[in-house]
């Protein structure tokens, strides 16, 4: 499972007033620690006004890129400040991209500044009219970028799409539409990553990890590849890590005993 850290979120109230108090001290904390419980990729998203968004993820990577060498994965809606980004080289190696949809020309814009490099590219199944509820509709999205990819010459194991969980108290059928969307996504094209927001499903549900801990296990089990998600819940990746084992993705489970005696997902016993 590829772990994408999901704690340096501008949307997220503390990070929030660290970006406006430019509390570096609070980001540094976050990165490490995200880094030192086993993410593989850290996001970087400033989800500030677009006035500022740039500066902001400019000195979000440089604070990020100082703590640790954990790839980052740039993170906004604007595919032009993404693409800006990358090639005035802010980042000392390649990450992730997040994210590409099917809304303008997002594809179009990223997908040729990537191809042959080692970045890697997360791809949103929405377009101009939004999020479909339909989890047909979420396929044919992800087909069409995943074609594009193709057309432009990235390669399909460097692509990730994220099928945009829904919130299972407003949609009852927002897992059941999670694992069909993984498992066709891989039908179509089994080099391709699927990843997702876990945590979105839990939304306004109560004991919101036990909800999570079990969309997590069940998405791994219909083929989930990688998550977007808090390295940091002991819950999460004992789940994570168990799950490998129990599939035999960890033959004899040496990463989920390496990782208990790490104390990495809970209390030794």
């Amino acid at each position: 499972m590829i772990i994408i850290g999901e704690k340096i979120n501008g949307a997220i109230p503390s990070i929030k007033q660290a970006i406006a108090e430019r509390n570096e001290a609070l980001i540094i904390e976050r990165t490490l620690a995200q880094a030192a419980a086993g993410a593989n990729f850290l996001d970087c998203a400033p989800s500030t006004a677009t006035e500022i968004e740039y500066e902001t993820m400019v000195w979000l990577i440089g604070l990020m890129q100082g703590a640790t060498n954990v790839p980052l994965c740039i993170d906004s809606p604007n595919a032009k400040l993404l693409a800006r980004v990358i090639e005035e080289g802010h980042l000392n190696k390649p990450g992730m991209v997040n994210s590409v949809n099917e809304e303008g020309d997002k594809c179009e814009t990223i997908f040729p500044l990537i191809a042959g490099t080692p970045w890697e590219v997360v791809g949103l199944t929405c377009d101009q009219e939004g999020i479909p509820a339909d989890p047909a509709k979420k396929v044919e999205i992800a087909k069409r970028i995943i074609d594009k990819a193709v057309q432009y010459g990235v390669s399909l194991n460097q692509l990730h799409i994220d099928p945009c969980v829904m919130a299972l108290a407003t949609m009852p059928s927002a897992m059941e539409d999670f694992a069909y969307c993984i498992q066709q996504i891989h039908n179509y094209a089994p080099e391709v990553k699927v990843t997702g927001a876990i945590s979105n499903i839990s939304f306004e549900m109560p004991a919101r990890k036990y909800v999570n801990m079990n969309c997590m296990a069940y998405a791994i089990a219909v083929g989930l590849d990688s998550a977007i998600m808090d390295p940091c819940s002991q819950d999460m990746m004992g789940t994570i890590y168990a799950c490998e084992a129990l599939r035999m993705q960890d033959k004899g489970g040496r990463k989920y005993n390496r990782a208990y005696r790490k104390g990495l997902f809970g209390q030794k016993k």
